[in-house]
């Protein structure tokens, strides 16, 4: 019997690692590459480390994923642009005359 349940759990093997003199894995053979982040959570009763991948973004964006209708909004002028269904406009660079 497989004391490991990988599949019933949805994990798969990769491969064994040891930690260096200062507590670093390396996970290179993981897949995991420079810069990837993630969230990391331990289990007390277990030991097992469970790493979540993630992506970061700055706070003054954050608006367009709380906000469903600025999002919408965002996505719809996106694939208008990548369509070519834009036309330049300058005229909101012309000043008013009493500026």
């Amino acid at each position: 019997m497989n004391a490991l349940p990988e599949a019933a759990s949805g994990f798969e093997r990769v491969t064994e690692v040891e930690a260096d003199e200062r507590a670093r894995i390396a996970l290179g053979r993981a897949g995991v590459h420079r810069k990837d982040r993630f969230l990391v959570f331990k289990n007390r009763a277990t030991g097992e480390i469970r790493m979540i991948p993630m992506a970061s973004i700055p706070a003054r964006e954050m608006i367009i994923w709380e906000n469903d209708e600025l999002r919408a909004s965002l996505l719809r002028g996106l694939a208008d642009a990548a369509s070519g269904r834009v036309t330049r406009r300058d005229d909101y660079l012309e000043g008013d005359d009493d500026e």
